[in-house]
């Protein structure tokens, strides 16, 4: 039985932190290939330190693309927003060592003959949702990428220059009866470009920001404040601690209130199915729960390389199932959807230049867009579902 009240506690982190600078760049160049012919290959990987990008990888597509790399890096440098001594869009080196894609994976991957393409790397890949918000995500990692992206866009906007793009926060959440009601604590560190400023100045500038962020009440009067807890925080970005792509996998999915299947998503082309399948799974999830079926709903894929078909599918929804089971659901999952790699990336339109926007603030929670962007986050599965059961 789960327990009903208790705290959790999860963390994200900013545009201009140094992970995720490189996971950016990652993307923008999986973008780039993927906009020139949908069915390039990509594996690209970035490492950030100061006044360096190293881009490496494989790909398969267009060979002009991989002139425009270094281009391509100094464009997502500069909408971060890094003009600082250690770190400038202008000054950086960039090293870019992306090649062909192995031909031993290529056949294994490639459709021929009767046989259908098969998944890029074997692995287990995850979905979650939940009732608790209205995105069906965990809140406590939905508001902490919340309170970053509101603090990016007046950044950016020119109401407060005197933030910098690197930032962490971090939010523990109350929990209720099952459901969040406000927060423990407030944990949030962010760059600043005037060294004057003391931690309280910090808090004073952002705390109106998170007051508008969290549902109304949230903030509790013995919640606690940690904002800028070190002290002076003017040194950020991979000048102040070097980046890598891939490093924040739980940013980038549940926050810890899920189980993770280890793969990485920024710069893998959707034929990996480290990322289309966790799509995918968080498709399915987020169904079943929008359906009314379950109010809390974990979803498990496997692979193998080279094979088509999932070796496994296995739903829990924690004891909130209404009217159906865990295995009638997993049985309805496989009808209603073509978990190929192939159906998987059809189904939900991926081979589009969509991904360089998952980079930061989360690949799960956000609003599905006209170009087809978050397509796995649409709910018009539900009513497919309910009648597979």
């Amino acid at each position: 039985m789960s327990r009903d009240n208790y705290i959790f506690t999860s963390e994200s982190v900013s545009e201009g932190h140094p992970d995720k600078v490189c996971d950016r760049i990652s993307d923008a160049v999986l973008d780039a290939f993927l906009g020139a012919d949908p069915y390039s290959r990509v594996a690209c990987e970035t490492f950030a330190t100061t006044d360096r990008v190293v881009i490496g990888g494989e790909v398969r597509g267009p060979g002009d693309i991989i002139r425009s790399v270094e281009q391509i890096a100094r464009d997502c440098v500069k909408d971060i927003g890094y003009e600082q001594e250690g770190f400038h869009w202008a000054n950086m080196k960039v090293d870019s060592y992306l090649h062909a894609q192995s031909a031993d994976i290529a056949q294994g991957v490639d459709a021929s003959g009767n046989k259908d393409e098969g998944a890029g790397d074997q692995g287990i890949m995850f979905g979650y949702a939940t009732d608790e918000t209205p995105e069906l995500m965990p809140a406590p990692i939905l508001y902490s990428h919340a309170i970053l992206k509101k603090l990016a866009e007046v950044r950016k906007n020119g109401t407060e220059p005197k933030l910098g793009p690197d930032a962490k926060s971090q939010l523990t959440v109350k929990y209720e009866g099952g459901k969040p009601v406000g927060v423990t604590s407030i944990v949030l560190s962010t760059q600043h470009l005037d060294p004057s400023l003391t931690s309280e100045d910090v808090k004073a500038l952002v705390s109106p920001y998170i007051y508008d962020i969290l549902p109304d009440g949230w903030v509790l009067p013995d919640s606690e404040w940690h904002v800028n807890p070190t002290g002076k925080f003017v040194i950020g970005g991979p000048d102040g601690d070097a980046g890598l792509t891939g490093r924040k996998i739980i940013v980038d999915t549940y926050g810890g209130a899920a189980p993770h299947g280890g793969g990485a998503f920024s710069g893998k082309d959707p034929t990996k199915v480290d990322r289309s399948a966790a799509y995918a799974a968080r498709y399915l999830a987020k169904n079943v729960v929008a359906s009314g079926m379950a109010k809390r709903c974990t979803l498990q894929l496997s692979y193998a390389i080279g094979v088509a078909k999932p070796l496994s599918i296995y739903v829990d929804t924690h004891g909130t199932c209404d009217g159906v089971t865990d295995a009638e659901i997993e049985q309805a999952v496989g009808k209603v959807m073509d978990l190929t790699p192939r159906g998987i990336r059809e189904h939900l339109q991926m081979n589009r230049p969509i991904y360089q926007r998952t980079a930061a603030y989360g690949h799960f929670g956000r609003t599905p867009e006209e170009d087809g962007g978050f397509s796995w986050e649409k709910t018009d599965l539900a009513e497919a579902l309910k009648k597979a059961v």
